[in-house]
């Protein structure tokens, strides 16, 4: 899922300092798992932004409203009413539905309340970590499921660099290293031959270096 962390209430008013009703929309699908832009989020710094307004003798007026996802067209049509009353649009989503939000309402300010970080995963309680980059090329299969163009600090993609230590990452000891974890998880699943592959030159063409990406699913569509 996508990974976000919210702004904190400081920036937030700052960025809307000179708007005096605004929207804070939230959103229902990953960041509201991730606790950084659900309805609980949107409620809590809805109060805080109110009050900190408040001290300033800078009021402000925000509706609030949590959508299912705002990456969907479909979903966006349920900002069109709240999002013709405000002045700008505060969106709690990631990267992607902040700039569905501008798409959908041109003629509104529309700004982002979170710092989207990365594709993770729960590993424990509030505990989210990176595993996927998205690079467009998934090569999971050679690596036991395990991606060193995510977890490796050089992504590396024929081997360990020699300088891990007792499975640490050399870049940062605090890391496992990434290819210690693909050589023990090929162990266990009985497919160590793998390591003999000489994996080639990674084609980044399909990574955002090439500038924004598009899917098209053609025997999907209408």
């Amino acid at each position: 899922m996508i990974v976000a962390s919210p702004k904190s209430i400081t920036e937030l008013k700052s960025i809307i300092e000179r708007h005096k009703k605004v929207l804070f929309a939230g959103c229902g699908t990953c960041v509201t798992v991730c606790l950084a832009g659900g309805e609980r989020e949107v409620s809590i710094s809805s109060y805080a932004v109110r009050m900190a307004r408040r001290l300033d003798r800078n009021p402000v007026e925000i509706i609030q409203i949590t959508i299912e996802r705002q990456c969907e067209n479909e979903f966006l049509k349920d900002l069109a009413e709240p999002a013709s009353k405000v002045e700008a649009i505060v969106s709690f989503g990631c990267g992607a539905g902040v700039q569905a939000i501008a798409e959908r309402f041109p003629d509104k300010p529309v700004y982002a309340a979170l710092n989207t970080q990365f594709l993770g995963v729960l590993e424990d309680q509030a505990i989210w970590t990176e595993k996927c980059m998205g690079c467009g090329n998934c090569m999971l299969e050679h690596f036991g499921g395990i991606c060193p163009v995510t977890r490796c600090a050089k992504r590396l993609l024929n081997g360990p660099c020699g300088g891990s230590i007792e499975g640490r990452c050399e870049v940062d000891s605090g890391k496992p290293c990434a290819w210690q974890l693909i050589y023990d998880r090929l162990m266990r699943i009985g497919q160590l031959e793998r390591l003999e592959e000489v994996i080639p030159p990674k084609d980044w063409s399909t990574a955002w270096y090439s500038g924004a990406r598009k899917v098209v699913r053609k025997e999907h569509q209408v």
